[in-house]
């Protein structure tokens, strides 16, 4: 099988791309792809999502889709799979989660891999993007997809390419943030990376898919055992008496050798709460213990217990039972100026201060009302955030430090504020770091 006619045709925008999950990462690549001139046609099982990106309206705050309405575009959102068909080149882009027993839930890849080898034929290119464990494409994906009759390397091209999407990071987009692309074979990647080269600044080949796997697994990991190291200094120090952040001020003046990283009430997001474990499990296939990307997690899933603790000795200190008192916590997305709530750790925290009696509300102005997610169905709204709601709790907990928060105004209302993200810079008689 040769290439050169698939490239030929990405590289004259006449190849047709499919883009299968219309989510963070899905969307974004899908508005690349159709600014670069490509027909696109995006396909989800969500037939709300689908419906409101075909009158160009975006069901996430921080991306606007409106430029797919614009016939020009060239865009088509549908539920309708059997339209794969007629792509050239298959982008997956679905939830790669975790079991209930912390191991890697392949269902979504699987299952839409199943779909795919419906309809593949001759010639297209798959590529994955989803976080997994190094083997996954050439080894699950592939054997999934190679139901269809048809030979990966030999009938269609295989590849894997990382997402490194940033949800609302004003300094990196699609476009500028390097990707890195394995391929099954040599066909394989330099089909990919005619692909990629038309919608990123800089493609970086590697020389298999499981290398450019293990790359995603590595960059979170890596984040993940910083953000550990930092959340069990942070408890330390708060023994010591010592201001950690005052501390990681002090540190990163020094221009070498050290990079700044931040705690927090705990992990949020896809990828940092969820991505080591793939390798953890994998790993137990070649009989090796990976201790260390383990204690990360064990430190920093424990995080919301330490934070939901400080609360209940500040209110304790106050003459107030964490049983029966009110909490309001500010922020429900995993980071600031986001409405993103995927492994949000004030989820967490909603429910062990509810379990121990507390009567927990919330407010965030970007999620006005909380959705199921897999593990939690609260069914809450947004209080508003007015002198009269502040004065009705006996805590807010600073769980996101979003920058439409008055903090000022928060501190002046509130007769306690337990901070876990260092909004409030300045010491204040009703404030309690966390």
């Amino acid at each position: 099988m040769n290439p050169t006619t698939l490239i030929g045709k990405i590289r004259s925008q006449k190849a047709r791309i499919g883009v299968i999950g219309l989510g963070y990462v899905g969307l974004p690549l899908t508005i690349a792809f159709c600014r670069a001139g490509f027909p696109v046609t995006g396909f989800d099982i969500d037939p709300e999502k689908t419906g409101l990106l075909a009158h160009g309206k975006s069901y996430l705050r921080h991306i606007d889709a409106s430029s797919l309405a614009n016939p020009a575009a060239n865009f088509l959102a549908t539920t309708d799979f059997s339209k794969l068909a007629a792509t050239d080149c298959i982008v997956i882009c679905v939830p790669t989660p975790l079991n209930k027993h912390r191991e890697p839930d392949m269902s979504y890849v699987l299952d839409t891999a199943a779909v795919i080898a419906k309809y593949l034929r001759k010639g297209q290119l798959v590529c994955l993007e989803s976080t997994v464990y190094p083997g996954a494409t050439d080894e699950d994906l592939r054997a999934v997809l190679e139901k269809s009759s048809l030979k990966a390397g030999r009938d269609f091209y295989l590849a894997y390419s990382p997402e490194r999407e940033d949800p609302n990071n004003k300094d990196f987009s699609t476009g500028t943030i390097p990707k890195v692309v394995g391929g099954y074979t040599e066909a394989c990647l330099a089909a990919a990376l005619a692909l990629y080269d038309t919608v990123v600044s800089r493609t970086v080949p590697v020389s298999s898919t499981k290398v450019a796997e293990a790359s995603k697994l590595l960059e979170n990991i890596y984040r993940s055992v910083n953000i550990a190291l930092v959340n069990e200094m942070k408890m330390l120090f708060d023994r010591m008496g010592i201001d950690v952040w005052e501390v990681i001020e002090a540190a990163r003046t020094k221009p070498f050798g050290f990079q700044a990283f931040y705690p927090g009430p705990g992990l949020g997001g896809h990828c940092i709460p969820i991505d080591p474990f793939y390798l953890t499990w994998k790993a137990r296939e070649y009989d090796f213990a990976t201790r260390f990307i383990e204690l990360a997690g064990e430190i920093n899933t424990n995080m919301p217990y330490y934070v939901a603790q400080k609360t209940a000795e500040a209110l304790s200190a106050r003459g107030k039972c964490l049983k029966d008192a009110k909490i309001l916590i500010l922020g429900l997305a995993y980071k600031k100026d986001i409405d993103d709530v995927r492994e949000s750790p004030s989820l967490k925290l909603i429910e062990l201060l509810t379990e121990q009696g507390a009567a927990v509300h919330y407010n965030d102005p970007h999620v006005p009302a909380m959705k199921k997610t897999r593990k939690y169905d609260f069914k809450l709204q947004s209080v508003a955030l007015t002198k009269r709601n502040l004065k009705r709790y006996d805590c807010v907990l600073i769980a996101t430090d979003h920058s439409f928060y008055d903090y000022d105004f928060i501190v002046e209302q509130a007769a306690l504020v337990v901070d876990a993200r260092n909004a409030v810079k300045s010491p204040h008689a009703n404030v309690v770091k966390a």
